[in-house]
């Protein structure tokens, strides 16, 4: 598929918290906005018939992943999930990159047993921007595919994230942060530690723009374009970026119930929180990339509403525009001699026969 070709987006339309009810509604907004792109409406099609359009077909897949299914389930029991078709569509050649807002967990297992990892990448991770001051995002991997990790699985989330805020964001030369408990390259354990060193190393042969250690506040100051850590971590701050627009407006809604004081307080207050609200919106934000996959997958949140599940959408679809794959396929080769050492964990997922 080629920059030149129409681009196609594969949608599992039953994934999520809601399903066909707001991923049809997603998915009719985005074709919109985007008069030149096709869409592969995956799932039942009795359930699909709402969305007529000519550039979206709806592909049948008869079962559906649900969000507290197991590994086994998902890859073994149910092959013919709306969420395995969606994601055998980029195999195919018929999509240039697939969504899905279901099973985290189960969307990462299916999409590496049907595509494989990329040459020289032992560890897909997940890529997402979380909101900054600037009033941009900053990108952060791992968050939360990956949960221990080695120093030169750190430096393969560094490049594979390099290449995808050069392709988004257009920054052809992001920097990038390593997070730790301090700026100093003496603190950190051992594995942080390592990293450094490996990260300035990748700096200095020209491989990433590495900026040096960051701190957690670091990440909504926008210090950096591109934060790096485990996916414990990286998951952890994501919800506590999440929770924090839900605390506002709960604060919001809270103040304008009480006295007639704390009303005018809250009235007054109300157009810089609003504004500060819709600044750290997570649903603006909504879409992370399965990086290190040879194909493009985009997760969604599982409660993204119509305006979220659109974001991820167009991330998708800007992705594959942009030839994302190509561009972390340059940037692997480029960095081979220090990833070299990289080649620890190889591997499929424990379940890979199903």
């Amino acid at each position: 598929m080629t920059s030149e070709s129409p681009i196609t987006v594969a949608v599992d339309c039953m994934g999520g918290d809601h399903g066909p009810r707001i991923t049809l509604a997603a998915c009719r907004r985005f074709l919109s906005n985007h008069p030149e792109a096709h869409l592969l409406l995956v799932g039942r099609p009795e359930t699909l018939a709402g969305l007529s359009d000519p550039r979206a077909r709806i592909v049948s897949a008869t079962e559906v992943v649900e969000m507290d299914d197991s590994l086994e389930v998902a890859l073994r029991k149910k092959k013919d999930s709306s969420m395995r078709v969606a994601i055998e569509q980029v195999r195919d050649g018929k999509a240039g990159a697939a969504v899905s807002a279901g099973n985290t967990g189960a969307l990462m297992a299916i999409a590496r047993y049907v595509l494989k990892t990329m040459d020289g990448i032992d560890r897909p991770a997940i890529a997402g921007q979380m909101p900054n001051f600037k009033g941009g995002g900053t990108t952060m991997l791992d968050l939360g595919a990956n949960v221990d990790c080695t120093p030169e699985h750190l430096l393969q989330f560094a490049v594979m994230g390099s290449a995808l805020v050069s392709v988004l964001q257009d920054k052809q030369n992001p920097t990038v942060g390593l997070l730790n408990i301090g700026e100093e390259a003496i603190k950190g354990n051992e594995i942080i530690k390592k990293t450094g060193e490996l990260l300035r190393s990748a700096g200095n042969m020209g491989d990433l723009n590495f900026h040096g250690n960051v701190e957690g506040n670091d990440i909504f100051k926008g210090t950096v374009d591109i934060v790096v850590c485990d996916g414990f971590v990286g998951n952890v701050a994501l919800k506590a970026s999440e929770g924090l627009a839900t605390m506002i407006g709960g604060f919001l809604r809270t103040e304008f119930s009480r006295n007639i004081l704390t009303k005018i307080a809250a009235l007054l207050a109300y157009p810089v929180l609003s504004a500060f609200k819709n600044r750290v919106d997570h649903r603006r934000y909504n879409g992370a990339a399965l990086l290190g996959l040879r194909g493009l997958v985009f997760k969604s949140h599982g409660s993204a509403d119509e305006v979220a599940f659109e974001m991820a959408l167009n991330r998708a679809y800007d992705a594959s525009r942009n030839q994302l794959l190509d561009r972390v396929r340059e940037r692997i080769a480029h960095a081979a001699p220090l990833l070299m050492g990289a080649q620890v964990d190889h591997a499929e997922p424990a379940v890979t026969t199903p």
